[in-house]
């Protein structure tokens, strides 16, 4: 049986969070998502909340905690606002983890202290215009030219790549030709501020508003042959090992909103009045809101569920996909749920129940789509 119960520390880091989510989030997020403004000030203080350094060692700065604690701080980030969460997700999952995983100790000692820190974001460069799910379809090359390596290609849809504190991109591309003729796909890191590494301007979106996407594009943009991480080769099954623990991660951000969206609507059932009695008092309104918490609950058990797999070192992709999967389901039906108990404020773009109805659909495209998690999990069941 699984023992669902926090420890002491799991339940102060939970409620810390929830305190800084509700103090300090809450009141400018609004304004910081219509202007489109990346949260400079709340993800500095993530910072010195250890948040960034959740789940790393301590000598490159991290705490030693484990990855259920980083999805308890997502997911009461995430019941105020999605953008600041998927800040600190990408930041560690996405653009951490990734050298924490494969990189020297050269490397791990250059990064990562900043990382750890929440001084320096870094990110990840996958997608690509010409293939988004299809992972492998790359078009950006990197061509050993003595001791550089020299890329040129494109990448879009890309978190955390043009923040004031983005320190370095890490880059799937394609380094040569198998022995059997297929491509030999590599990660090479590459620093802000690079000669030929342009970061476009950001996306206009429409949810996420407040966190960092951009595409970024690369000609003839050399760096040493050093910032290769991990082995030559390898890049894609490393890229693709860090995407299914960040899958965990965003499960929680969804699981967030999901609960996020009951939060919002037993507050407004309980003040609204409509034909002379609360909304409380309808049966139809509380019904709405109990299924509602059951998704939540649900998307819940099954990010916990992930997490305790990856704790264990135990294989755990399909317990990956499964909480993405359930997150971003829960996500979907509940902001939608909650647009309809809201009526026409759902609608309105200071409303949370509105920018939880357009960040919610984020979640069943972003690191990878919803037909993508249920490959994952047919393929492990044996169905090919």
């Amino acid at each position: 049986m699984i023992d669902l119960r926090l420890t002491n520390e799991q339940e102060l880091l939970r409620k810390t969070v929830r305190a800084f989510a509700r103090d300090e989030v809450a009141p400018v997020i609004g304004e910081l998502y219509e202007r489109g403004d990346f949260p400079y000030r709340l993800v500095a203080a993530l910072g010195r909340m250890g948040l960034f350094g959740l789940v790393f060692d301590e000598e490159h700065g991290g705490a030693g905690g484990d990855f259920l604690s980083l999805c308890l701080a997502l997911e009461e980030l995430a019941r105020v606002d999605s953008s600041v969460a998927v800040a600190l997700s990408a930041g560690v999952s996405l653009g951490a983890l990734p050298i924490h995983r494969f990189g020297s100790p050269e490397q791990k000692r250059r990064w990562l202290p900043a990382l750890c820190a929440g001084e320096a974001l870094a990110a990840l460069g996958m997608t690509e215009p010409s293939g988004g799910t299809d992972a492998g379809a790359l078009r950006t090359t990197a061509v050993l030219d003595g001791d550089t390596w020299v890329l040129n290609g494109e990448k879009c849809f890309i978190t955390n790549a043009g923040t004031g504190i983005t320190s370095l991109v890490t880059v799937t591309a394609v380094t040569g030709t198998l022995p059997d003729g297929g491509r030999e796909i590599s990660t090479i890191m590459v620093p802000s501020g690079t000669p030929g590494f342009t970061v476009a301007p950001p996306y206009s979106k429409v949810g996420w508003c407040a966190s960092d996407t951009r595409a970024l594009s690369f000609v003839d943009c050399r760096v040493p042959a050093e910032n290769l991480l991990g082995t030559r080769g390898l890049g894609l099954a490393q890229s693709m090992s860090v995407l299914d623990e960040s899958r965990i991660a965003i499960a929680a951000v969804g699981t967030g909103l999901a609960q996020g969206c009951v939060d919002e609507c037993v507050r407004y059932a309980r003040q609204r009045e409509t034909f002379g009695r609360l909304l409380a008092g309808h049966q139809s309104i509380r019904f709405r809101i109990a299924d509602m918490e059951v998704r939540a609950h649900t998307a819940r058990l099954a990010c916990y569920a992930a997490a305790a797999a990856l704790g264990r070192g135990a294989g755990f992709s399909k317990e990956a996909a499964m909480a993405k999967l359930a997150s971003s389901r829960a996500a979907m039906e509940n902001s939608r749920e909650a647009t309809q108990v809201f009526g026409g404020y759902g609608l309105m773009n200071d409303c949370p129940v509105g920018r939880f109805y357009r960040d919610a659909k984020v979640f069943e495209v972003g690191e990878g789509t919803t037909e993508v998690q249920q490959m994952v999990i047919a393929h492990h069941l044996g169905l090919g």
